[in-house]
């Protein structure tokens, strides 16, 4: 809202502008992108109703992927870390290694991109297989590239984002060998000593990178262990969820049900009631019938009476 010095409010700021608009399913991202543009325009900040406008509607996949982001912040920030590792892991270890951190990375991968499914179907809008597979080739960019990172972690993906062809899901069977290079022809003016410095430089540098491939592998593991843990939980809370479902049902079928046989019973009641009531005033005045016709029986019998004793 605005201040009254006409200044833009904490709502207006342009960044908190931006994630309310990609926390939006996409139908609604254009109409509430113009919006809050005019607001700007009419605050007179143009430079952020320029960049209000620019913001362009995020795909079906890209909004899973924010919505992913948002949603599961903690998982997300393992996500994250994992892909720094996996980064790091590429650049120092030999194909046997890049062959088992990638097929860690596949199995989390697929487990979060059915993270995202679950969440979007939940919201309303279920993902075709042609989008759930947008949303792991992004997932997997976000692993690969530090940019597509950055973007994701922002939660303001707009489209499929791409991995590097060489971080790419055959990323290991096309990686090369790496050989330590061959040594430059020495004069023989070298001496052992250079030689024995250069052996354990190399001999600590292989160190280095076997102790940073082992921290990798062991950061890929627990992060993969985690999220499965999380995923377990997940589905067992989904469980529970259509469980109680069926039983809030059945008892609101349960409840229609009396209820019906209540108002049943109500009409029931007030026909008797009406019937009652018909049936008092049938009694009323065959007791009136009644005393008028012992009144009038009594009346007879006097004058019979009288009648026997003026004829004796």
């Amino acid at each position: 809202m605005r201040r009254e010095d006409g200044r833009p409010g904490p709502g207006d700021d342009v960044e908190a502008v931006l994630d309310e608009l990609y926390a939006l399913p996409p139908s609604e991202f254009v109409a509430r992108r113009e919006e809050r543009a005019a607001r700007a325009r009419t605050q007179r900040r143009a430079r952020d109703a320029r960049r209000i406008h620019a913001a362009r509607r995020p795909t079906l996949a890209g909004w899973a992927a924010n919505l992913l982001r948002r949603s599961r912040p903690d998982e997300a920030e393992r996500f994250l870390e994992l892909g720094r590792a996996l980064r790091e892991a590429y650049a120092t270890l030999d194909p046997g290694g890049l062959k088992e951190l990638s097929a860690q990375r596949r199995r989390i991968v697929s487990e979060m991109s059915r993270q995202a499914a679950a969440l979007a179907r939940e919201e309303g809008h279920p993902l075709s297989d042609a989008v759930q597979r947008d949303v792991e080739t992004t997932l997997r960019a976000v692993l690969a590239d530090a940019e597509a990172a950055a973007v994701w972690e922002a939660g303001r993906v707009e489209g499929v984002l791409t991995p590097p062809s060489e971080f790419g899901a055959d990323a290991v069977a096309a990686a090369p060998t790496r050989r330590e290079p061959a040594p430059a022809r020495k004069s023989r003016t070298d001496s052992t000593t250079a030689r024995r410095k250069k052996d354990e430089e190399a001999e600590r540098r292989r160190v280095e990178r076997e102790e940073r491939a082992a921290r990798a592998r062991e950061e890929a593991r627990a992060a993969g262990e985690r999220l499965r843990e999380r995923v377990t939980a997940r589905e067992k809370a989904a469980a529970a969820l259509e469980r109680a479902d069926g039983q809030e049902r059945e008892a609101g079928e349960r409840v229609a049900a009396l209820e019906e046989q209540l108002a049943q019973a109500r009409t029931e009641q007030e026909r008797t009631r009406a019937e009652l009531g018909e049936a008092r005033d049938r009694d009323r005045a065959a007791a009136e019938e009644l005393a008028g016709a012992e009144r009038e029986a009594a009346a007879a019998a006097r004058r019979a009476e009288r009648a026997e004793r003026d004829g004796a």
